[in-house]
């Protein structure tokens, strides 16, 4: 008899483009997901996110013929486990860039050949391995112009591969580990059920990711370029979450990019692909960094003094920190799960420039409470803004909420929307609400400190402090 494969998902949530299922296209399989907690474990968002791509997953899989199982516990040990109880020929799998996983996969893989299974691993997350893109000397790109340069250069990635038309079920062998239920993961909130804003904003799962993709596509790509940065409109693709589980791959996402967009759209195709290239650029660090989360790419960074400020922290988490912008956007990442990139930039530069709190704080913050929290953008960001990254935004470029919001949301719509309290307040005087008259405040029910905070610190001095205490670090 012919022996089973496996098939095991990880970040690759969908059938579409997808080098295991294609390897193991015809054959009879076992198609599995082990729930393995022992590397960084996912935030909140995300295991909700992650519940309900499982659940789609699993109808897609059925669909086709084939059945989706789930483990729970040490990748390492259950995979070889049920290779072996159910003499499989092959196990196929798509790599993982992140450095407890690394470590893991190559256990699996050195495990599996001994015990005379053939291991075989694919990209199934990026457009191009980390280390395809790396220069003259081997060593990776420690600036994003450059490395996006040398990506594009080299030949044609290859096209994304169709889904299977079938799968065909293997039995799940008698000395197998025990599968679980996807309700035993326990990944969705229940006491209290706090994902209902999430719910209405997101359709997880494949055809989420394609219906999401069309509609960046047909909507708002025409005016990409020139809107990305306005919260205040619908003007970017909200991809992230789909990339993050592996929903879309990125190949799919550019081959259908190429094929719909005409000329006009042209500088903002460009633009778009430049987005999934700073993807690209934060895996590569990873991949070279493993300690991403937890140590500054620049090592003079390691001895800044950051603030211990519990208060001023939580006031952030809160949106109530008094700056209309800043907070807008960390209530719609508390009610949705997600936060548009301008606001993520304008939010984390308040927390590290202007309370001086450190960027680990709020990367894990934000690894909790966002959809899209990923192991190679979520740190790689943050560092960028502290300026401890690679590629980094320079110390002294401190975002003024004020004028960034004055700017990207001029007529308030965004505030409005996710900071209602001030929703009466003049465009004029809505970045600032402290700034207007004592009369206008009142006709707009605003009461500094009782409806709606003060500014939590004075910006002029924020800066001041954060350059001096930045400038130490370049002397």
């Amino acid at each position: 008899m012919t022996r089973p494969v496996i098939v095991w998902f990880g970040d690759d949530l969908r059938l579409d483009d997808h080098a295991p299922l294609a390897a193991a296209e015809g054959r009879a399989g076992l198609y599995v997901y082990v729930h393995d907690e022992s590397a960084r474990a996912l935030g909140g968002a995300a295991q909700w996110w992650l519940n309900r791509s499982l659940a789609a997953l699993g109808q897609a899989i059925a669909a086709k013929g084939g059945r989706f199982d789930i483990l729970s516990g040490r990748a390492e040990s259950l995979i070889p486990a049920l290779a072996r109880a159910a003499g499989a020929s092959h196990v196929f799998w798509g790599r993982r860039y992140g450095g407890a996983w690394v470590e893991k996969l190559k256990g699996v893989k050195a495990t599996l050949a001994l015990e005379g299974v053939a291991p075989k691993s694919f990209n199934t997350r990026l457009l191009r391995e980390p280390w395809e893109v790396v220069g003259e000397s081997g060593q990776p790109y420690k600036v994003f112009t450059p490395f996006w340069r040398r990506h594009r250069g080299l030949a044609p990635t290859p096209p994304p591969l169709p889904a299977p038309t079938r799968l065909v079920a293997a039995p799940w062998p008698a000395d197998a580990p025990a599968r679980v239920s996807l309700a035993a993961l326990g990944l969705q909130p229940t006491k209290p059920d706090w994902s209902g804003g999430l719910a209405q904003a997101w359709k997880p799962g494949e055809a989420g990711a394609q219906a999401r993709l069309t509609e960046f596509l047909d909507a708002a790509l025409p005016n990409y370029a020139d809107e990305r940065d306005r919260p205040d409109r619908p003007s970017t693709s909200r991809l992230s979450p789909h990339l993050r589980f592996g929903e879309i791959s990125p190949r799919r996402i550019v081959a259908t990019l190429e094929s719909a967009h005409d000329s006009a759209n042209a500088r903002a195709a460009e633009k778009f692909l430049t987005e999934l290239g700073w993807r690209e650029f934060a895996y590569s660090l990873l991949y070279a960094s493993p300690d991403l989360a937890t140590r500054a790419w620049q090592p003079k960074f390691a001895s800044f003094a950051f603030r211990a400020d519990q208060t001023g922290f939580l006031a952030w988490t809160k949106g109530k920190t008094g700056y209309p912008l800043v907070d807008a956007g960390m209530r719609e990442l508390w009610s949705t799960g997600f936060l548009h990139n301008r606001v993520r930039m304008i939010a984390a530069s308040f927390l590290i420039k202007h309370l001086l709190i450190d960027w680990r704080q709020g990367e894990a913050w934000f690894w909790d409470t966002l959809c899209d929290a990923d192991e190679a953008n979520n740190p790689a960001s943050w560092q960028w803004v502290a300026g401890s990254g690679a590629d980094a935004a320079p110390y002294f470029r401190i975002f003024n909420p004020v004028l960034q919001g004055e700017k990207f949301d001029p007529e308030g719509i965004y505030v409005r929307r996710w900071v209602p309290e001030l929703a009466r307040l003049d465009s004029r005087w809505i970045h600032a609400p402290w700034r207007a008259p004592k009369s206008v405040l009142a006709d707009a029910g605003v009461t500094l400190d009782r409806t709606y905070p003060a500014p939590i610190v004075d910006h002029d001095f924020a800066r001041r402090r954060a350059l001096d205490a930045l400038a130490s670090l370049s002397a």
